[in-house]
């Protein structure tokens, strides 16, 4: 596993097409217990990383200010919840 990108630096796609692997993979149930351990730790990076890409996403959308013709005019800050 040592030839895989580091999570952190995974684009919220690939994240998640490889998350989406991860968990075909052990609902099969086919690997060994110590490859499936391995699996579900990346597997759980995997989500943080797309769960942190979608945040930053939605901040940046959520900032956008539009003037009375619907154009961008800056941005505002976001709310903090």
């Amino acid at each position: 596993m040592s030839d895989q990108q580091p999570v952190d630096q995974m684009s919220f796609e690939d994240a998640m097409k490889e998350l989406e692997g991860v968990v075909s993979q052990l609902e099969r149930g086919d690997v060994p217990l110590d490859q499936s351990i391995a699996l579900y730790e990346r597997g759980a990076r995997l989500k943080a990383r797309c769960e942190q890409k979608l945040k930053e996403a939605e901040e940046k959308v959520a900032a956008i200010t539009l003037d009375a013709q619907g154009q961008p005019t800056g941005t505002t800050p976001v709310d903090p919840q």
